[in-house]
């Protein structure tokens, strides 16, 4: 069942997004060789709840963390720990708080240290995608031409899209109807209406977009151990032009 939200609902949920963002812009803060994950963990969860609100994963389906940290060819849903990151790593963080009732639900790839331009270029162009995603997130189009955007952007640099996990509709509840695939036939699939919000979130691969599940039930990785990489925002659906309530405007603070 798709939800279709008020202009009050979407300042809500605004207010969950934005609070994502500068929490992973806090997170950012102390990424550096030698942290480890589960210390990044805590210093999220400590301001989501200072600000009054509650983080979104901690227990969903029993993950045991804040936030989602995979590192390098983890593509997603890594559980924080005792790895300590590394100069040349690359770190994808995903965040979720509840405010008020209202999920906001995003994700960003940072860099550790120095990294290679190569992989630099791979990181920037993932997230690329994203925008090119949430172009055409407008009403009147279809959930094919958000897919289809973003897999012929990345594809045509040899990169690798995920097709097993989804961006999601997100409002009271982290995952909700419909699915947003980051892959897909311009034209198909669900037809966009105003008041539709929904994470858009490519996991793109720099090699083979095949995946393997870790042990630990939840640590999604690439099969071929290349690295992997997930930018997230929440969007909701407008006549004309796509509404972004998340923001990476304080992570993108830290690395000027």
């Amino acid at each position: 069942m798709i939800h279709y939200r008020t202009d009050k609902e979407i300042e809500l949920l605004r207010n969950a997004a934005l609070l994502v963002g500068k929490t992973l812009g806090e997170v950012g803060k102390h990424i550096r060789p030698g942290i480890r994950t589960i210390e990044l963990d805590k210093i999220a969860e400590e301001f989501i709840r200072d600000n009054g609100a509650i983080p979104a994963f901690k227990g969903y389906g029993g993950f045991p963390g804040s936030l989602c940290i995979s590192v390098n060819d983890a593509v997603v849903h890594g559980i924080p720990g005792n790895y300590e990151l590394r100069d040349g790593d690359i770190v994808s963080v995903d965040c979720g708080t509840i405010l008020q009732g209202y999920v906001g639900d995003s994700a960003y790839t940072f860099t550790v240290g120095e990294v290679s331009d190569e992989i630099k270029l791979f990181l920037q162009r993932s997230k690329e995608s994203l925008y090119k995603g949430i172009e055409q997130a407008v009403a009147g189009n279809r959930i094919g031409d958000i897919g289809f955007a973003i897999q012929s952007y990345v594809e045509q640099f040899g990169y690798g899209v995920v097709r097993e996990l989804v961006g999601h509709g997100v409002g009271r509840k982290l995952h909700e109807d419909p699915q947003v695939p980051n892959y897909g036939k311009r034209g198909s699939g669900t037809k966009l209406s105003e008041g539709i919000v929904i994470a858009i979130e490519p996991m793109i691969t720099f090699g083979k977009r095949d995946i393997i599940q870790e042990r630990d039930g939840w640590t999604i990785k690439t099969k071929d151990r290349m690295p992997a990489a997930h930018f997230e925002h929440d969007v909701a659906i407008r006549d004309g032009k796509a509404e972004i309530l998340s923001s990476f405007e304080w992570i993108e603070e830290i690395n000027k």
